[in-house]
């Protein structure tokens, strides 16, 4: 539960709708199995858990959420498949046990628009029409990367299911609630009279993927989706372009240790995030992992 905000102060929360399963070999590209084994263990399928993790801020004027996870609509193939377990609304549970609903949140972050990161976006009405998880939310979301979501190469195609954010997209527009964005960093909005939030985008993993960050803390979704992959080398082999990737995680370190910002995970099964740091030059590191809890949504600690 979320304590009472004053005015000017921000709060930080994690939301974790659900888990799910990828390969294991796409989640670790080159990098050997001996290796990435030892320190996420494969199950019979040759498959690694996975969080589905989201970032909540709130001022006293906003509440965001960056991201919306897998949904909960999926057939029985799909969850097979994906291994992916959650309970019926998680949203709806998960911000209830932070004091809120999803008729409180203000504005939709999206990182990119994957299945994995945008499937909760939508729930189906008796009619079977799809409608936004957060019905009172702004949607931000970047120009470029949109554009791309519908129009990427067979090879990534099948990681953006159009059918399912289009829709809501749309209704999002419609209302007045859409915003795109432009270039490779830049303000989202602000939280209050003295914060804001803000973005750079990278690239490597999909085109224009935005990390949102504030003084304190940067999103740094499918770029390091987990801290195994903080060491450079150590990139998916679902990126578009891994060879990019390596050069990008260098250049958003850079920034990070520059503004002293702690890192969130999006897919890490148990941290939820990290302070980052030299560890022996030229090389960065985590100095200090955080541990996720067992909850549906909790406050952000950083002791």
């Amino acid at each position: 539960m979320l304590k009472e905000i004053n005015q000017n102060e921000l709060q930080y929360a994690i939301i974790e709708p659900a888990r799910f399963k990828l390969d294991g070999g796409g989640m670790y590209g080159i990098i050997p199995k001996p290796m990435w084994e030892k320190v996420h263990p494969a199950d019979e399928m040759n498959r690694v858990d996975l969080a589905l993790r989201l970032w909540l801020i709130r001022s006293q004027d906003r509440v965001v959420v960056v991201d919306t996870g897998i949904g909960d609509y999926h057939d029985e193939k799909f969850q097979k498949l994906f291994d992916v377990r959650s309970s019926k609304n998680p949203m709806e549970q998960a911000l209830n046990q932070l004091g809120l609903s999803c008729d409180d949140v203000t504005d939709l972050v999206i990182s990119h628009l994957h299945f994995d990161h945008v499937g909760g976006i939508g729930v189906k009405d008796e009619n079977d029409q799809w409608l936004p998880i957060f019905p009172k939310a702004h949607c931000h979301i970047h120009q470029k990367h949109w554009d791309y979501a519908h129009n990427a190469t067979p090879r990534d195609a099948g990681s953006f299911h159009t059918h399912v954010f289009d829709p809501i997209i749309k209704i999002y527009e419609q209302a007045g609630k859409l915003s795109f964005y432009q270039g490779e960093e830049g303000l989202l909005f602000k939280l209050n009279d003295y914060e804001e939030l803000r973005f750079r985008v990278s690239f490597g993993h999909t085109p224009w993927l935005m990390h949102p960050y504030t003084k304190d803390l940067i999103y740094l979704t499918d770029l390091v989706p987990t801290s195994h992959h903080i060491h450079i080398p150590w990139v998916m082999g679902y990126d578009i372009n891994p060879g990019e990737t390596t050069l990008q995680k260098e250049k958003l370190y850079d920034f990070i240790l520059e503004k002293n910002l702690k890192v969130i995970f999006e897919h890490d099964p148990e941290y939820w995030g990290a302070s980052l740091g030299e560890v022996k030059p030229k090389k960065v590191g985590a100095i200090k992992r955080y541990k996720r809890s067992e909850a549906l949504a909790y406050p952000i600690d950083f002791n």
